[in-house]
């Protein structure tokens, strides 16, 4: 068992590189780090959040996000707008439409990287690594 836990931590790293790294490639192309991205598709999926609950999504500190926030504002692709205490994040036009363009693109180039197994497969691949998940908590 000791073994196999081993092998199997290496190549879900290993696993993890190669999709991060094709990711990282394809996210370029359109002129954003992979926490760029993650910024544009978490303010295009939840209109309205806050820059407190990006942060908690992302799980890094409010300050982290606020120098990413200060760069996608200058290229035109979010505000912030000031309500009570927090900072409410919104797309802009051209934020939306980049987020409509990217992220759809960005879904199908994860779904090739798992070309080599059945939806079955990608299924049961889920729910181990669910449980796994859940066990380390």
């Amino acid at each position: 068992m000791l073994r196999s836990a081993v092998f199997a931590w290496l190549r879900l790293s290993r696993i993890f590189q190669k999709v991060g790294r094709a990711s990282d490639v394809f996210l370029r192309s359109w002129g954003l780090s992979t926490a760029q991205f993650d910024i544009l598709a978490q303010v295009g999926a939840a209109r309205g959040i806050t820059q407190q609950e990006l942060a908690d999504r992302l799980l890094v500190t409010k300050g982290n996000v606020s120098q990413l926030l200060d760069r996608m504002e200058k290229q035109g692709l979010l505000t912030r707008s000031q309500e009570r205490r927090s900072n409410i994040l919104s797309l802009t036009a051209k934020g939306q439409e980049l987020y409509e363009r990217v992220v759809p693109a960005q879904e199908e180039l994860i779904a090739r990287q798992f070309h080599g197994l059945t939806p079955d497969e990608v299924n049961e691949l889920l729910l181990l690594l669910r449980k796994l998940d859940h066990s380390l908590d």
